[in-house]
């Protein structure tokens, strides 16, 4: 397999696992509800109900756009913002020392990655391509 043809897949398969990274977190939100509650009051985030509601969809229609391939630009730019958020509010390191401390920065690190990835998507989706 020539580089060129391993160059034309490696868009769409890291669209696809990115809509993933974001689909399978939204149904676990739904089918997971209270765990996810108590998780957000941990992290002392207010109106929690409404707030991981959004989360829920927010995680099933941008990742839905990214597997469908429509609107890419759009919903990976939502999804940076998206963790952007959520690093701030639920990977709070910085309110948290010991193992959950720890387990928060690698948590917020690993995000900065899948962030990392979603802006080079929207980089090298052109303004023409799944409008």
């Amino acid at each position: 397999m020539t580089s060129q043809r391993i160059d034309e897949f490696a868009l769409p398969v890291g669209r696809i696992l990115l809509g993933f990274y974001f689909v399978l977190p939204g149904f676990a939100k739904f089918a997971n509800w209270q765990m996810h509650i108590e998780l957000m009051l941990h992290h002392n985030v207010p109106f929690t109900a409404p707030l991981l509601l959004l989360a829920g969809i927010a995680n099933l229609l941008l990742g839905c756009m990214l597997l469908i391939n429509r609107n890419v630009r759009l919903a990976a730019y939502g999804c940076a913002v998206y963790i952007i958020v959520i690093n701030i509010n639920l990977h709070d390191f910085w309110n948290f020392s010991g193992i959950e401390g720890a387990h928060e920065t690698q948590n917020f690190v690993k995000n900065l990655g899948i962030l990392a990835g979603c802006l080079m998507l929207a980089g090298f989706t052109s303004n023409q391509e799944n409008t």
